[in-house]
């Protein structure tokens, strides 16, 4: 060999390696692997098993604890040792998430029917982590225990652990209906499961009905089968329909609520406060006690002055109204809309069914494949149980041959050197039945101990002939799972604790929209702007005729006054044809001079308010612009939800919003809408009157032509009825009305030049 030839030489690479590499389509392998990872996270990781609703982890932490005998009557071991178990030996990945599947197994407030008994700190509802493995020590419970039940007896197969060096069961046979019982969720490689919990007695009742008629249809199942039963109980509120929808497709959304307790007495008199006793599922009680907090703290919920958690095991979250008069019911439609108190919780009935197989089904289908399943363990336990049957049978049988020759059977056992092959030749027995017999006690050799073997075999004998027709009939096997479920909903039972229903399924609508005005208790206002644009609303209607009695800065005086309610909304609108909304309640207080309606709306510097309108349900007004267009437009269309308003009037240039004028009442006849006029003056002195019905409704726009000018523009226009006569101000000391009831000569079209108007129309061209 020389010196350069290595190709012999045990581990040195050959001359070139790229020899070894396969060339491969970069997306096909990508996708070949992708698909490996897809289909290992969706079948061993992420979707429970039908038949025990349990996924993988959750499966060999039960299996490490049974193993550990921690079983209900004994102690508790450290939860270190049982993950340290489950990781060495069954489940090769971190300990942290196995330690997080293992406390929530123990958690009350996430598992209907816990299969973990846990002391120590396993965290709590309000979102609190558990103390560290080290600290905290478990056992397994009831439950579990009755989901474990059989694996003894052969009806599941075992398979080796990932190193080879174990065995652990595929599934657990227990009667326990764990994946309805306890749900599930879970989120894989393009498909998820959702299950809520149930309860046991619900699932029981509802499998019997379909073993006693295999064709009974959801809406009957629906009677015995209510739905979700969440461990923190709270009200489902859907109605049958969309419960009975979700059912069957497998598929759905739930709204979950919490549920109030009977109201209190507040401290104050006559006060009073409610109390919450539970709370929707995997809601955080920290959590949402801080949502509501910030809701007060934002003013978002003006009629909640405080929000207290009195919580010691039980839930109970105080909360406190503003005032007495508050309406309850109120407050609670409006904390369902804006806080966790109302969850949605989606139903994805996702699960991997006996064939390992993902599938969404319906509850009629998952409770017939269940049933299936139990079946299948009967006849496995009776089929073990019958194989053990038959091995006694055969030692009791040569233990009976024994007996009736024993003095032969102790002559050859003494004398000859190889006594198991003689006595299997002189008695016909076989070769496990020989060595059952050499293995015999000499106090055996007694004739009460061959009554008791013959006892024991006439009971084995009628055992088996029970076990044989067991396998043998479908009916049999149907009746055993009912009177084995019938155990088991006893165990469980609606008048047990543990069994209670804690969810009440309660039809309720959706929570209403309450609006502002709900939440502001309703006091007369006045609010009042200066020239300068500073506003204030003084408690109560004050009188308006004497604007010269409220205060104002040094250089500033009145500019508008309007009577309103703590819960209107008022309209301020400005020349360029915006109109800007706040609320009363927020307004500054009258004691001051107010605050500047500027720091409150983003209104141009260069604009001029020109009205300020309260907002009265179904109102009306007229926008009249200085070139003499205008409409009418709701007050409800023009309300602004910002700070920069709406721009409600189009105007050409030059132009300006410069009338507003609030409409009268609906007409109740159409006597009363044939009287209802406008009235338009402009500043050439020149007046027309028409129908108010040819003004137009608009929400936004230019409007139409109410006068026509050649010069100058509008000045000034009112609503007014003919019938009544057309009425102004004279001014001067007496401050007396004129009233002119003959208008014909200014009866015109809309969109006329008018006339000049009649003798002793105020100089400056206004109606008031």
């Amino acid at each position: 060999m020389s010196d350069n030839d290595t190709t012999d030489i045990p581990g040195e690479l050959p001359d070139d390696p790229f020899d070894a590499i396969v060339e491969h389509p970069f997306d096909s392998a990508l996708s070949q692997r992708y698909l490996v990872y897809a289909m290992s996270t969706i079948t061993a990781r992420s979707l429970p098993d039908l038949r025990d609703g349990l996924k993988p982890v959750h499966r060999r932490l039960l299996w490490a604890m049974r193993l550990l005998k921690l079983d209900p009557s004994q102690g508790y071991k450290k939860c270190a040792r049982v993950v340290g178990d489950v990781i060495g030996k069954y489940h090769p990945h971190g300990d942290a998430s196995v330690y997080d599947a293992m406390v929530r197994m123990a958690q009350t407030f996430s598992l209907r029917y816990p299969l973990v008994d846990g002391q120590g700190n396993f965290g709590n509802i309000d979102g609190d982590n558990a103390a560290a493995y080290r600290y905290t020590e478990a056992k397994l419970t009831r439950v579990a225990i009755d989901l474990m039940q059989g694996l003894d007896e052969g009806t599941v197969d075992f398979r080796p652990t990932y190193n080879g060096e174990d065995e652990e069961p595929e599934i657990m046979p227990g009667l326990f209906p764990n994946l309805l019982a306890n749900g599930a969720s879970g989120i894989a490689v393009g498909m998820a499961t959702n299950i809520p919990s149930h309860n046991v007695a619900e699932v029981i009742d509802a499998s019997l009905m379909l073993l006693e008629n295999p064709a009974t249809e959801i809406d009957q199942l629906m009677e015995v089968f209510h739905g979700p039963d969440f461990p923190t109980g709270g009200l489902l509120v859907d109605s049958p329909a969309i419960i009975k929808h979700a059912y069957t497709t497998g598929r759905g959304a739930f709204r979950v609520r919490a549920r109030f307790g009977e109201q209190e007495k507040g401290q104050g008199a006559g006060s009073w406060q409610l109390v919450v006793t539970e709370i929707p599922y995997q809601v955080q009680k920290s959590k949402l006690i801080e949502q509501i907090a910030q809701l007060i703290a934002d003013k978002k919920l003006p009629i909640l002055e405080d929000v207290r958690d009195e919580s010691t095991e039980d839930v109970r979250i105080v909360l406190v109204p503003k005032s007495r008069n508050v309406d309850p019911e109120i407050l609670k439609e409006s904390l369902y809309r804006l806080t966790d108190l109302e969850v949605r919780f989606n139903l994805n009935l996702n699960v991997l069914d006996a064939e390992r197989t993902p599938r969404v089904m319906g509850l009629k289908e998952l409770l017939g494949e269940w049933l299936k399943h139990q079946i299948i363990v009967i006849k496995r336990r009776a089929e073990h149980r019958l194989a053990k049957i038959d091995d006694r049978l055969e030692l009791l049988a040569g233990y009976i041959i024994a007996f009736l020759n024993l003095d032969r059977v102790i002559e050859i056992i003494r004398t000859e050197d190889e006594p198991k092959a003689v006595m299997m030749e002189e008695f016909q027995l076989t070769d496990r039945q020989a060595e059952a017999i050499l293995n015999m006690r000499l106090r055996s050799l007694r004739k009460l101990e061959e009554m008791e073997l013959r006892r024991e075999k006439e009971a084995l004998e009628k055992e088996r002939d029970e076990l044989a027709k067991l396998i043998g009939s479908d009916k049999l096997q149907v009746k055993r799972l009912k009177r084995d479920l019938g155990k088991l909903r006893e165990t469980y039972g609606p008048d047990t604790e543990l069994g209670r229903r804690r969810t009440t399924v309660e039809e309720q609508g959706p929570a209403r929209e309450i609006s502002i005005e709900a939440f502001i208790e309703r006091e007369p206002v006045t609010v009042i702007m200066s020239q300068r644009g500073w506003i204030r609303a003084m408690k109560g209607h004050v009188d308006l005729s004497k604007p010269d009695d409220f205060k104002f800065k040094e250089g500033d005086g009145p500019a508008f006054a309007v009577h309103a309610q703590t819960t209107d909304k008022i309209l301020i609108i400005v020349d360029n044809g915006r109109i800007y909304t706040i609320g009363a309640d927020k307004l500054p207080g009258g004691r001051g001079f107010g605050e500047p309606v500027r720091l409150m709306v983003d209104i141009d510097e260069a604009a001029k308010i020109v009205a300020i309108v309260p907002v009265v349900a179904g109102g009306k007004m007229l926008l009249a612009a200085s070139n003499g267009k205008g409409f009418i437009a709701s007050m409800a269309d023009v309300v602004a939800e910002t700070r920069k308003g709406r721009g409600v009037m189009n105007l050409k240039p030059g132009a300006k919003l410069k009338v507003v004028r609030v409409a009268p009442p609906a007409a109740a006849n159409e006597e009363e809408r044939r009287d209802q006029y406008v009235a338009v003056i402009g500043e050439n002195r020149k007046l027309v009157v028409f129908p108010q019905i040819e003004i137009l409704e608009m929400a936004k726009g230019q409007g139409v032509t109410l006068q026509r000018y050649k010069d100058g523009g509008l000045s000034d226009a009112i609503f007014f009825q003919l019938s009544k006569g057309l009425s102004w101000k004279m001014g001067g000391e007496t401050d007396r009305t004129r009233t002119e009831t003959d208008l014909t000569q200014w009866r015109v079209a809309r969109g006329a030049g008018g006339r000049m108007p009649p003798t002793g129309f105020p100089r400056n061209n206004r109606f008031d």
